[in-house]
């Protein structure tokens, strides 16, 4: 009998494992399934790009893994059974359930909404495509002087504002943040960064909270409204409460807490990566939702999960986070190292150079997810026996 992994998301933690476990395990021991709601895979880190009207090629899933073994399952996440080994499913064929004998949650985050009224009713998100297509209608059918309000100072909130501005300079492009924008940065990054909204004619409002979302407005909480025709919500991620809900032991973030294998610390069959994993980086912090953080986390959980049930030493990544990669724009960005407590150090890099190295790394990153089969090897890696694979299937 086959050990049945079972993936959890394709996004960039969920395409890359379920390739990556491809690679390295023999088909003739394993039956490796991914799950996911969207047909494609979706790079989201380019959905500001796309909501601006820019023409993206997202590539099918069932093409990504054509030749290498997975099974797509094209259907929505309703719940999970870790008692019972046991996924369940809602697709076009109805409900479902999927057994396994290892799992790999990787099902992301979504907005933070943060209870604020009005977001739900009348913001916008590029946290997925269906969200960011929405976006991108309303955006086509906005003419010039459109005031377009960009509310959150993280990476997302940077990234979609300039973008809009760049690439629609008939708009009027502003940002709310609860803060001051890129204050963790050094401050000579910080300076390029402010440098880059003057250019693009961003209205920075810093140290804004908005309290509500209207149809033409957002008000903050000194009282004052701001004129939006639309208001794109970027103020953090949120995972789905599929996990707490499941029994998994859960972070107050509603993310899997793992040990250092990316293992669920109350069930050993269960693995966690990317946003929907809590996981302590080299400094005891833990890491931010982000896909250098994907990265990490799920080449340590692949790596995990084959040293497992091929008898081998489980290795433990470093999980060292080593700074920001920021666009701004297509011909400008920002990348910002960080030491070992995720403080901005001195150097930073700038200007045409950073970006043309932040589209290397999307480049990068989303060709090795959609070419799974890269460096196959000739021979796969075996199970172990089959007395001792069904002990895996026990404890991996």
């Amino acid at each position: 009998m086959k050990h049945r992994i079972v993936v959890l998301g394709a996004g960039y933690a969920g395409a890359f494992a379920a390739g990556s476990l491809a690679r390295r395990l023999s088909p003739a021991d394993t039956e490796i399934t991914v799950v996911n709601a969207a047909p494609e895979f979706v790079e989201r880190m380019r959905l500001h790009q796309l909501a601006i009207g820019q023409d993206l090629a997202f590539r099918q899933l069932a093409d990504v893994f054509a030749g290498t073994g997975v099974r797509l399952r094209l259907a929505r996440v309703t719940g999970v059974d870790p008692e019972r080994r046991i996924v369940a499913v809602t697709g076009v064929d109805g409900d479902d359930e999927l057994a396994y004998d290892t799992l790999l949650y990787a099902l992301g985050s979504s907005v933070a909404q943060h209870g604020v009224p009005g977001v739900a009713e009348h913001a916008f998100d590029v946290t997925g495509l269906s969200s960011a297509l929405r976006l991108r209608e309303r955006l086509a059918g906005l003419g010039a002087g459109g005031r377009v309000l960009v509310v959150g100072e993280g990476l997302t909130g940077i990234e979609a504002a300039t973008e809009f501005a760049e690439s629609r300079p008939d708009l009027s492009v502003a940002l709310a943040a609860r803060g001051e924008p890129g204050a963790w940065l050094s401050p000579r990054a910080r300076r390029h960064l402010h440098r880059a909204f003057d250019r693009f004619g961003i209205a920075v409002h810093a140290h804004t909270r908005i309290e509500a979302v209207e149809p033409a407005r957002v008000l903050a909480a000194d009282g004052t409204a701001l004129p939006a025709d639309v208001t794109v919500w970027a103020a953090g991620f949120a995972v789905h409460p599929i996990a707490a809900a499941s029994g998994l032991d859960v972070a107050a973030t509603g993310q899997i807490a793992v040990d250092r294998s990316m293992r669920s610390v109350s069930h050993p069959d269960v693995y966690a990566a990317g946003d929907s994993a809590y996981a302590i980086g080299g400094n005891g912090r833990p890491l931010p939702m982000s896909c250098a953080s994907a990265g990490m986390t799920t080449m340590q959980a692949t790596a995990a999960i084959v040293a497992r049930l091929t008898g081998s030493e489980v290795p433990e990544a470093g999980l060292k986070y080593h700074g920001n990669h920021i666009s701004l724009g297509r011909c400008d960005a920002i990348i910002q190292r960080v030491d070992g407590d995720v403080r901005s150090v001195s150097w930073y890099l700038g200007g045409r150079t950073a970006a043309w190295l932040k589209a290397g790394v999307l480049t990068g990153a989303g060709w090795g997810i959609t070419h799974p089969t890269f460096g196959l090897p000739k021979r796969r890696r075996r199970l172990t026996t089959a007395r001792d694979r069904a002990g895996a299937r026990a404890s991996a």
